[in-house]
């Protein structure tokens, strides 16, 4: 459990200098997120979900690790870099729905990309994706080890999603002030794009999504979107 099948080392993707952070530059007032008190309510609702989630959910983690060893060879845990809050990278994990090379089978599937502007690599019946694995992606049950990623503080329960190193450096470059602004909350297990499209919604549109989460973020906010969560879950909608 304690290997990886991702060995690209660690790489950093800075927010571009003089960034102006809020739904649009000259914004007349600061989103709610830059005053200390909500940070710290944000924070304790993380950590309390978090934990709780853990205590209750291990069992099934358990049976999740045993069926994805069963399965095929390599890690039950899958660990990638993910760029997080301010740019810093992080040890991201869930549990493997892949089989184990396949980051080195990337490159050969890159032409089969359907994602619209090529910022994100999703395609649907990708080879790579285990029986298991499929369902696993279906129900959301993948991400239970980020529970521990929002434990130490790398992510939230609610927040735009991390990207890998290779989207996080094409969405720098073709969208570097809404790409540092996308950046000024931690990321989250779920968020706006995973309950206002998924797969089914490109990254700019994801982009767009996140832009209006980090403006306009309340705590009731994340409740909501982590009430949407579950139904999104149950309807296995934007999947794969």
């Amino acid at each position: 459990m304690s290997s990886t099948i991702f060995t690209a080392p660690l790489e950093f993707v800075p927010l571009p200098s003089g960034a102006q952070v809020g739904r649009a530059a000259g914004a007349s007032a600061p989103p709610a997120w830059e005053r200390p008190s909500m940070r710290l309510v944000k924070r304790v609702v993380d950590v309390t979900g978090a934990a709780l989630g853990l205590l209750l959910l291990w069992p099934v983690m358990l049976v999740i690790a045993a069926l994805v060893r069963r399965e095929s060879p390599g890690p039950v845990i899958f660990r990638q870099r993910r760029v997080g809050q301010g740019g810093r990278p992080f040890t991201f994990l869930k549990f493997r729905t892949m089989v184990a090379d396949a980051e080195d089978r990337l490159p050969g599937l890159e032409a089969r990309n359907e994602a619209s502007c090529g910022v994100l690599f999703k395609i649907r019946n990708d080879p790579r994706v285990t029986p298991l694995g499929r369902f696993l992606r279906r129900s959301s049950l993948d991400e239970l080890p980020q529970l521990w990623n929002v434990l130490r503080g790398e992510m939230s329960l609610v927040g735009p999603r991390p990207l890998q190193v290779r989207d996080s450096e094409r969405l720098a470059l073709s969208e570097p002030d809404a790409y540092a602004r996308r950046l000024t909350m931690p990321p989250g297990m779920s968020g706006a794009w995973q309950v206002g499209g998924r797969s089914e919604t490109d990254a700019f549109g994801m982009l767009e999504l996140d832009l209006d989460y980090v403006a306009d973020w309340t705590p009731w906010m994340d409740l909501s979107i982590i009430v949407r969560t579950f139904a999104v879950v149950l309807e296995g909608r934007g999947a794969y």
